[in-house]
């Protein structure tokens, strides 16, 4: 029942654009795989193989590590409407940090997100259809806004505190690249 694709199709763009919600997989050589959930106004498909992502602060900086040590990526979405289908992107991806000589260019394809952290600009490869029989229905009632208040309340200072602590390694204490300027050092 699966079908592959060397590009997103016109039908492939218009499911992900339905959707409220994404996966992300990613992982390093060794250690942990990681498996994340992503939500709101933060994907843009910029081309039949490109997709670029914004990822905002959480608890870990998974998929920043693991990139630097190898670049595979997939993503998927799971209809949980009335279409039943799993769809997913294979493909490459590179860090786009803030302060990067791409960050403005990219960011702007973005509401503006105090908690920003990265956009990924992934180089697809190939892509695949599933039947997604047994995914169940739920319905979206909204987007959460608790992240957006938590980094207003933080600020910005205690944000690169928050950085500096909980997303400058992976799980495996593996570096995230995450650049010294996005975090205080002089706290």
């Amino acid at each position: 029942m699966a079908k592959q694709f060397d590009h997103i199709t016109e039908d492939q763009k218009a499911f992900v654009e339905a959707q409220h919600m994404f996966f992300t997989g990613t992982a390093a050589p060794d250690g942990r795989v990681n498996v994340s959930p992503k939500g709101q106004d933060s994907l843009r498909i910029l081309g039949p193989n490109r997709v670029v992502w914004m990822n905002l602060t959480g608890s870990g900086n998974e998929t920043a590590g693991h990139l630097l040590e190898h670049p595979r990526m997939t993503l998927m979405w799971c209809s949980f409407e009335k279409r039943p289908l799993i769809y997913r992107m294979y493909g490459t991806a590179r860090t786009i940090h803030r302060g990067d000589p791409d960050w403005a260019e990219m960011s702007e394809l973005f509401p503006t997100q105090m908690g920003a952290r990265q956009v990924y600009d992934m180089s697809v490869e190939m892509t695949q259809t599933s039947c997604g029989y047994a995914v169940p229905f739920m319905e979206f009632v909204s987007d959460r806004d608790t992240l957006h208040r938590w980094t207003l309340d933080k600020g910005e200072d205690k944000l690169r505190d928050y950085w500096a602590e909980k997303n400058t390694v992976t799980l495996d204490g593996k570096p995230t690249g995450l650049p010294a300027g996005m975090t205080r050092t002089d706290a």
